[in-house]
């Protein structure tokens, strides 16, 4: 968002998670993850429960390098810890900081609340002009899907937005859907993504199941997609999709707009075209898990 704000060369620092543009993975990492690399989906949720059930933060801040880099704003969230350094964590942090920066936390639970971030954003980094041009440029792309699916069959759609254990969509995923044209079977909007079982899925009865596991890019929701192929088959789909969670779904910030014109093109093909550079695969029911 601070890129989409034309704020690029003031970035001086980001999260390890940080990779678009791709002029942000070359800023300085400030964040790590206490999660070790290579765990398979069921072991990391298994340690993120362990870890924050513990008291600890998943994610470890380098405050001697942010106190070198004398910065005047803070920009983090608290939408849900599992994704970001602890907002507690970073206050402190600021607090105890020569230059006092200021802390700002974009914390949406909603499609409308991330987009008013887009202003609030600007305000905060003195470019409001330029968050009032953002926002309605997002809404204008987002308006057009939902014109282009307007009057036509609404496919039910089922997002998970994690498989092992399943986690159907929350936040925004749910209002992305409907701005897609499609009607959400299990998810709620403006709450967080909740935990199911397997079983409470039946009868859900899904035209389109979309795997968006939290974090993910295609190839990863594609190979989770694919090892649950059976449990997916059995709900009794259509069609089943994995798609590029990290990019278009599950950070909320412009890039949203990208996700919601991918989804009316997978729900409506014959009516949105697929944004460009995003990535998405159709998984073939007919496979087995192996």
């Amino acid at each position: 968002m601070l890129f989409a704000l034309g704020l690029g060369d003031s970035v001086v620092a980001v999260t390890h998670e940080c990779d678009f543009p791709p002029e942000a993975e070359s800023k300085p990492h400030l964040t790590r993850t206490v999660i070790p690399p290579g765990l398979a989906a069921a072991e990391i949720d298994a340690e993120v429960k362990r870890v924050t059930g513990e008291g600890r933060a998943l994610y470890e801040l380098d405050d001697e390098r942010l106190r070198e880099l004398e910065v005047d704003l803070i920009v983090t969230q608290a939408v849900c810890e599992v994704c970001a350094v602890s907002y507690d964590d970073v206050v402190a942090v600021a607090a105890r900081l020569p230059s006092r920066p200021r802390v700002v936390s974009l914390d949406p639970g909603n499609l409308a609340e991330t987009l008013a971030d887009c202003e609030r954003l600007g305000r905060a980094a003195d470019r409001s002009e330029q968050g009032t041009e953002l926002r309605p440029r997002l809404e204008g792309r987002i308006g057009a899907v939902r014109d282009a699916v307007a009057g036509q069959d609404r496919p039910r759609t089922l997002a998970l937005e994690w498989l092992d254990p399943p986690f159907i969509g929350g936040h925004w995923v749910p209002e992305m859907i409907d701005a897609s044209g499609g009607t959400d079977v299990a998810g709620r909007p403006g709450v967080k993504s909740p935990e199911v079982g397997w079983d409470e899925l039946d009868g859900t009865d899904p035209d389109v199941i979309v795997a968006m596991p939290c974090g993910y890019y295609v190839e990863d929701s594609r190979r989770e997609a694919l090892e649950h192929i059976e449990r997916l088959r059995r709900l009794g789909p259509q069609r089943v999709y994995a798609v590029d969670a990290a990019s278009s779904f599950s950070r909320p910030g412009p890039r949203l707009a990208d996700g919601i014109e991918l989804l009316g093109h997978l729900l409506h093909p014959d009516r949105v075209e697929a944004p460009a550079g995003i990535g998405f695969a159709e998984i073939d029911l007919a496979r087995s898990a192996a």
